[in-house]
C-alpha cells in the first residue's frame, strides 16, 4: 500500500470516515486531487466493502474544456468499474437570473446535484478532495476577510448536511503528495485553466499571498493547517459548552425561547456570544449572517447599565427584546402589538353563581372562584390569591385586559394609580400588559389584577360573613407570578445545528 494510500486509510479508520458496507459519492472534477481520492476509495473498497459512485458535474463555465473534462471523468471510472453519474448545469444563466457570485452559484448548484446522486443511492457519506493546501488557503482567506474563532477552524474533516456526512479523507495530505500519487499510479487528470485566473479570491490568495507570506516563514502552510486543527477541537468542545449553557438557560416559549439575563451574564463572555448565535442558528438565522456588532448589540442590552425594556430586529424575521430581567427571541408578529391589543372580556360570576372556574386562553390563565365561610382561614392570601367581603361587591364581575387609562383604588393611598404605573412598579414585561387579566365589578372598578395588585374595595373586616376567593393560575412560561403549572413548548426553527462556520 502505497504511502498516501495508506495513510488515507489510517485517517479514515481513526476518525471513522465511513463504516464497511456503506455507499459513498465521491465528487469527482477531473482534476488531479479528486482522480487521485477516487482511485485510493477504489483500491480500498474491496477490503472495506466500499460501494462507490463517481459524480461530476460541469458548469457550463468552460465550453469544449469542461465537455472534455467530463468525458475524461467518464472514461477513467468506468475503467476502474465505478458507477458514474454526470450533470450539465449552466450556472452562467443561473448567475444572471440570481446574481450569485460564481463560486458560491457553481458551489451550491454543484451539492445540491450530489445529494440528489446520493439519495438516489441511499448513500451515507460524500467524499470530497479538499486537501492541507485548500485548508491553509481557506484559513487565510479568512483572516483576510475577517471571522470568529469558529472561522478559524477552516474546513471540517466531516460534517453532516441533509441527513449526509461530507467526509474529507484528504484534508490532512498535502498538494506535492497528491501529485506525486497520481505520477507513481500514471493518472491522467484535467489542469482548470480557470485556476491561474486571478480575480477568483482563493486563486489569488495560491499564486500569490501564500507564495510572498511563506518569504517570512517557510512553513506557513504547515502552520495554518495546524491553526486548523487546534482550532477545531477548541471549537467543538466550545460548541459543546454552549449547548450545555442553552439546556440549562433557556426556556422555549410561544413564538421563541427566552433567557434570564443575568444567568446569561453569569456566562464567560465567549460563551454569551456562542449562546446568542446558538439561539439565533436554532431558531433559523443563518450563522453566516449574525454579525459581530449584532450579536454584541444584544450582549449590550442585557447590561445592567442598559436600558430596562429594549427591543430591535436582528434579521431573518427574529426581534430580541429586553424585559427587565428576561431576554427573549422572537419570531416577528408574534409579539403583542400594543397599537392594537386584542380585546377580551368574560364575565365571571354573578351574586347567585359564586363558584366558578374561568379560562382566560389570552393570558394563558385559569381564574378560580369560591364561596367561604370566614372561619375557614379566610384572611389567607397572597399574589395569586385575593379574598373579598363577597356582601360588599357590585355583581357581576367581569374579567378583562386593560383599557387606556385605567386606574385603581389601592387599600392605603389616597385616590387612585394608574394601572400602567403598576405594570412600571411591578416589572410587568411590556409584551405581557396587554393580556394581563384584571378582574372588575359591576361599577366599572378594579378590584384585582393578580400577581400584581388588590385594590381596596370589600375588604374583609369583622363582620364579613361570606368571603370570595379567586385563585389564579398562569399556564406559560413567561408569564408574572410564582406558581406556573408548566410550560407551554414549542418548536422555534428548523435549524438544530450548533453555531460554527458552513462551508
Amino acid at each position: 500500500m502505497g504511502d498516501l494510500m495508506k495513510e488515507v486509510a489510517d485517517t479514515a479508520a481513526r476518525e471513522r470516515l465511513w463504516e464497511p458496507g456503506d455507499t459513498i459519492v465521491v465528487a469527482v472534477s477531473g482534476g488531479p486531487d479528486s482522480t487521485a481520492l477516487l482511485d485510493i476509495l477504489q483500491r480500498l473498497s474491496q477490503a472495506q466493502r466500499l460501494s462507490l459512485v463517481a459524480a461530476h458535474v460541469d458548469h457550463g463555465f468552460r465550453g469544449e474544456e469542461s465537455a472534455l473534462e467530463a468525458e475524461s471523468v467518464r472514461r477513467f471510472a468506468e475503467g476502474l468499474g465505478v458507477r458514474f453519474e454526470a450533470a450539465f448545469i449552466d450556472i452562467p444563466a443561473f448567475i444572471e437570473e440570481t446574481r450569485m457570485n460564481a463560486q458560491a452559484a457553481a458551489r451550491e448548484k454543484r451539492y445540491l446535484f450530489l445529494h440528489e446522486i446520493a439519495q438516489k443511492y441511499a448513500a451515507s457519506r460524500i467524499a470530497l478532495a479538499h486537501h492541507a493546501d485548500d485548508q491553509a488557503e481557506t484559513v487565510l482567506m479568512r483572516i483576510i476577510r475577517g471571522t470568529s474563532p469558529s472561522g478559524l477552524a477552516g474546513i471540517s474533516l466531516r460534517r453532516t448536511e441533509k441527513n449526509v456526512e461530507l467526509i474529507r479523507p484528504l484534508l490532512r495530505m498535502n498538494k506535492s503528495d497528491i501529485l506525486r500519487y497520481c505520477e507513481e499510479r500514471d493518472l491522467t487528470y484535467s489542469e482548470d485553466s480557470s485556476n491561474a485566473k486571478r480575480h477568483y479570491f482563493r486563486n489569488s490568495i495560491r499564486l500569490d499571498v501564500l507564495p510572498a507570506l511563506t518569504k517570512y516563514n517557510p512553513q506557513l502552510s504547515d502552520s495554518l493547517v495546524r491553526l486548523a486543527e487546534l482550532a477545531s477541537a477548541e471549537d467543538e468542545w466550545m460548541n459543546a459548552e454552549t449547548r450545555a449553557s442553552y439546556g440549562r438557560h433557556v426556556k422555549l416559549v410561544q413564538g421563541g425561547c427566552q433567557i434570564d439575563r443575568k444567568a446569561m451574564l453569569d456566562l464567560h463572555v465567549a460563551l454569551q456570544r456562542r449562546l446568542i448565535k446558538l439561539i439565533l442558528n436554532y431558531m433559523g438565522l443563518e450563522t453566516e449572517t449574525t454579525s459581530f456588532d449584532g450579536v454584541e448589540t444584544i450582549r449590550t442590552a442585557a447590561g445592567d447599565g442598559a436600558a430596562s425594556t429594549w427591543s430591535a430586529d436582528v434579521g431573518g424575521g427574529i426581534r430580541c427584546l429586553r424585559e427587565y430581567d428576561t431576554m427573549r427571541f422572537l419570531h416577528t408578529g408574534t409579539e403583542v402589538n400594543d397599537a392594537q391589543p386584542v380585546r377580551y372580556e368574560y364575565e365571571a360570576c354573578g351574586v347567585e353563581e359564586m363558584t366558578k372556574r374561568l379560562a382566560v386562553p389570552e393570558a394563558d390563565a385559569i381564574l378560580t372562584f369560591t364561596l367561604e365561610a370566614p372561619e375557614d382561614g379566610s384572611m389567607r392570601s397572597g399574589r395569586m390569591e385575593a379574598v373579598f367581603d363577597a356582601d360588599e361587591l357590585a355583581f357581576p364581575l367581569t374579567v378583562r385586559n386593560r383599557c387606556p387609562g385605567d386606574r385603581m383604588r389601592v387599600f392605603g393611598l389616597n385616590g387612585a394609580k394608574k394601572v400602567q404605573d403598576m405594570f412600571v412598579d411591578d416589572r410587568i414585561a411590556p409584551s405581557r400588559r396587554e393580556r394581563i387579566p384584571l378582574l372588575i365589578d359591576a361599577n366599572g372598578h378594579i378590584l384585582w389584577i393578580p400577581g400584581v395588585r388588590r385594590g381596596a374595595s370589600a375588604q374583609i373586616s369583622s363582620s364579613t360573613r361570606r368571603v370570595l376567593r379567586i385563585r389564579a393560575e398562569f399556564t406559560s412560561e413567561d408569564d408574572i407570578g410564582s406558581n406556573k403549572t408548566h410550560s407551554s413548548i414549542h418548536s422555534i426553527g428548523k435549524n438544530v445545528g450548533g453555531p460554527g462556520i458552513a462551508e
